[in-house]
C-alpha cells in the first residue's frame, strides 16, 4: 500500500506539471502500439499549421493563393510542416512566405484532426517585423496578402477558417484557456496520454492508472483508422470491458502537447496530454428498444483487467483543479473532424 501511495504522489505531481502546460517524457507506450507505425513526415504523418494575425483594427492577415486548384482564393497563412522543423518554426515560415511578415505565435488555437495522418495546429500569432507582401512580389508561395475587415466580399477557397477567425477573435478579447505553445520533448509515435478522470455528484474525483512497471497515466498511440482521441476509447476498452458501452469516453481538452521534429522519423511524433471525462450513459434501453433511466452508484466502474486501477484524487487544490476543468473545459480545446 505505501508503494502504491509513493506512486501516487509521484503520478501527482506529473498530472499538476501537465496542468500548468509542462510536459513530461514518454517512456512507455501503453495500448495500440501495435497497430502504429513511427510518426513519419510525409510517409505516416502529415502536419498542417495555421496562423489567425490580427492588425489593431482586429482585421485579420489572409493571402491570395497561387496554386493552380484554388488560383486567387483567399486563406489564412498555412502549409506544411516540413521535415526537421518544429511546428513553430514551420508557422514562421509559412507567414514569412506567404504573408511577408516575421511572426511569433501567442497560443494554439484549435487542434484539428483527421487520425494521425492529417493534423492542423491554429495559432494564434503576432506580428513582429517585415512587410505586407504585395502584388510585386508575388511568387509560387502566394499572390499578396491582405488585411481583411472580416465584411468586405473575398473570395475564400474555404469556409472552415471563419470558425478559426472567431476563435481567434473571442480569445484575443477574453482568453478561456491558459496560454498552449508546443513543448519540445522527442516522441516517436503520435499518441495520447491520458488524465482520464471519472467524478460523482459529491465531487469526487477519480483517474485511472495503470500499475506497472510503476504506477502512471496511460498512453495510447494513434491508429491510422480512427481519430487520434480514439486512443482513449482503447483505454477504456481494456480496462473496463464490461462498462464501455454505458460509458461516453468524452476528450475534453489539452492541456500541453509536446513535440521536437528535429530528427526525421523518430521524433516526429507528438504527446498530446489530454483530459478525459468517462460519464455513464444513464438512458438505456431495454429488449423491447424503450427507454429505461439507469441510477448510478457515484463509482466508477469497476476495473477487470489488472494492469489498471483507480486512484481518488485526495489532494484538495489538484481535486478542484480537475474538477473546474471538467465542468467549464477551459483548456484547449481537439476537433476530430472523422
Amino acid at each position: 500500500m505505501e508503494v502504491m501511495e509513493k506512486g501516487w504522489q509521484q503520478v501527482e505531481e506529473q498530472v499538476e506539471r501537465l496542468l500548468s502546460g509542462q510536459g513530461s517524457e514518454v517512456t512507455v507506450c501503453d495500448v495500440g502500439l501495435e497497430q502504429s507505425k513511427p510518426a513519419t513526415l510525409r510517409k505516416t504523418v502529415s502536419y498542417i499549421v495555421c496562423a489567425v494575425i490580427f492588425n489593431e483594427k482586429e482585421e485579420v492577415l489572409m493571402v491570395q493563393e497561387a496554386k493552380p486548384d484554388c488560383y486567387k482564393q483567399w486563406y489564412l497563412p498555412a502549409g506544411r510542416v516540413e521535415v526537421g522543423e518544429s511546428l513553430e518554426e514551420a508557422l514562421r515560415r509559412e507567414v514569412k512566405e506567404e504573408a511577408g511578415f516575421d511572426c511569433e505565435p501567442i497560443t494554439l488555437l484549435l487542434i484539428q484532426e483527421q487520425g494521425p495522418q492529417w493534423i492542423r495546429f491554429n495559432f494564434l500569432a503576432k506580428v513582429t517585423g517585415g512587410r505586407l507582401k504585395s502584388v510585386s512580389a508575388a511568387d509560387q508561395e502566394s499572390l499578396q496578402a491582405y488585411w481583411w475587415d472580416r465584411q468586405s466580399v473575398l473570395p475564400l477557397r474555404g469556409q472552415d477558417i471563419l470558425r478559426l477567425i472567431d476563435c481567434g477573435l473571442k480569445y484575443r478579447r477574453d482568453p478561456w484557456h491558459p496560454v498552449t505553445l508546443p513543448v519540445d520533448m522527442s516522441c516517436r509515435h503520435v499518441v495520447q496520454r491520458l488524465v482520464l478522470v471519472f467524478t460523482n455528484a459529491k465531487e469526487q474525483i477519480w483517474v485511472l492508472l495503470i500499475k506497472d512497471p510503476v504506477l502512471h497515466l496511460p498512453t495510447a498511440a494513434a491508429v491510422k483508422t480512427h481519430a487520434v482521441t480514439w486512443a482513449a476509447n482503447m483505454v477504456v476498452q481494456e480496462a473496463l470491458p464490461s462498462a464501455y458501452y454505458d460509458q461516453d469516453v468524452n476528450t475534453l481538452g489539452i492541456f500541453s502537447l509536446q513535440h521536437n521534429g528535429r530528427q526525421h522519423g523518430k521524433t516526429d511524433g507528438v504527446c498530446f496530454n489530454t483530459l478525459v471525462a468517462l460519464v455513464p450513459d444513464h438512458v438505456q434501453r431495454n429488449e423491447d428498444g424503450e427507454k429505461v433511466e439507469r441510477t448510478g452508484t457515484g463509482q466508477p466502474p469497476p476495473v477487470e483487467n489488472p494492469r489498471y486501477v483507480w486512484h481518488e484524487v485526495q489532494k484538495q487544490t489538484l481535486k478542484e483543479k480537475l474538477l473546474e476543468k471538467t465542468k467549464n473545459t477551459s483548456i484547449l480545446p481537439m476537433d476530430s473532424m472523422y
